[in-house]
């Protein structure tokens, strides 16, 4: 499996999107702040996956402007890989 999480990056919050594999969506998508709070709720998304799959998934997102900056430090400071 090639678990990868995509994130629609946009003003103040993010669409998130999981799947385990090609064209295997895991759970609905959702809407997640870049607030402290819903970026650890992610980060136990995060984990979830890992469980299932065996490895942490990829955390793949868009350069848009400022907007990710939240997230990508969030990511970094806990070691997540991302493209």
């Amino acid at each position: 499996m090639n678990p990868v999480v995509g994130l629609d990056v946009a003003k103040g919050e993010s669409q998130v999107q999981a799947f385990l594999d090609q064209s295997k969506p895991y759970g609905k998508s959702f809407s997640m702040k870049h607030i402290k709070k819903e970026l650890d709720h992610f980060l136990e998304f995060l984990k979830e996956i890992e469980e299932v799959t065996g490895q942490m998934p990829m955390v793949i997102l868009e350069s848009t402007g400022h907007y990710h900056s939240p997230v990508i430090q969030y990511l970094e400071e806990q070691g997540i890989p991302y493209i």
